[in-house]
């Protein structure tokens, strides 16, 4: 996950939820990639306050170094250098048709870097240093992890059998829709509601909320089924569902209503994750300990991989 400071609901709804389950039954690997982050974020000052930040919610959300490997991508210097090496092997016409690309492209047009075009390379980099064997994905991003499958296939017919191929464990993630409620949720689009907000922040943000936009009149009725503040009740309210659901359907309650009544919802889902924050705050260096710790543990799946890729492509003496 790029580090981009405290993480909003849509990213603990779309992958940090599930991250934290697959601890059960997975040996995890959680990285948080700063390297990735300097293809746009152009201010150093703002780069560590926002890896804190990002660090601090994923532990209070209950990521476990104890039984994850939480780290920060730059202090793996591996990553850069297995990077390289397949960019080697990596065909111009494979990145070039990547959309994110265009995408990246158009949004930041005075700064398209190459970091923006060998951004999937850094992700394949990312997964195959450390043997990852699945990796959670939605839908959305199956053809990103395909790359990486292909990079990986290519490096392995090219040289030999060295990098592991990754299959993608399939996650049912569902598209959080922002404050706007037309388009994906996004700090940058400043339509996002941030999990770790207190109570009176919710309240304010989710009342800037768009609702039902076919609903002229508080004495009409609501429609459901395409409000995104009822919608996100069924995730943060699922014993009221049926009620705020029907409320809205027969204009027995009204938006503001139904908004304030998410606030609340949101904030005692939250309740515990911003509890665990503040004691993390109250420790200071307690997260750059964690992180550190992590990548000292990384390190030595990522020496290993780098160790056979290097013999695979001949480079340095003889083992």
């Amino acid at each position: 996950m790029q580090p981009t400071g405290r993480l909003h609901i849509g990213n603990y709804l779309g992958a940090l939820r599930n991250w934290v389950r697959l601890q059960d039954d997975y040996d995890c690997f959680y990285c948080i990639v700063d390297y990735h982050a300097l293809t746009t974020v152009t201010d150093p000052a703002a780069l560590r306050p926002a890896v804190e930040d990002c660090a601090l919610d994923w532990l209070a959300a209950r990521l476990d170094p104890e039984r994850s490997v939480i780290f920060l991508q730059s202090d793996v210097p591996e990553v850069a250098e297995l990077h390289l090496l397949l960019s080697m092997t990596t065909p111009l016409s494979w990145l070039e048709r990547v959309p994110s690309f265009k995408e990246k492209a158009d949004e930041h047009p005075d700064n398209v870097n190459y970091g923006l075009l060998g951004y999937p390379v850094l992700q394949a980099a990312d997964i195959l240093l450390y043997a990852g064997e699945r990796v959670p994905v939605g839908e959305d991003q199956l053809p990103h992890l395909e790359l990486t499958r292909e990079i990986a296939r290519r490096f392995n017919h090219r040289y030999r059998p060295v990098l592991v191929e990754p299959q993608p464990i399939i996650s049912d993630t569902p598209r959080v829709m922002g404050t706007d409620g037309v388009s994906k949720m996004s700090k940058s689009r400043g339509n996002a509601i941030l999990m770790s907000a207190e109570p009176d922040e919710l309240l304010r943000v989710v009342s800037t909320m768009v609702t039902d936009v076919l609903r002229p009149r508080r004495s009409d009725p609501g429609h459901p089924e395409s409000c995104n503040v009822c919608q996100l009740h069924r995730i943060f309210s699922p014993d009221r569902y049926s009620e705020i659901w029907e409320g809205e359907r027969t204009a027995r309650t009204g938006c503001v209503d139904t908004k304030k009544a998410l606030a609340v919802a949101v904030a005692e889902y939250f309740a515990p994750v911003r509890e665990r924050r503040h004691e993390l705050e109250a420790r200071p260096g307690a997260v750059w300990e964690i992180l550190a710790e992590g990548a000292a543990r990384a390190r030595v799946t990522a020496r290993e991989t780098i160790a056979a890729v290097r013999d695979a492509m001949g480079l340095g003496a003889a083992g």
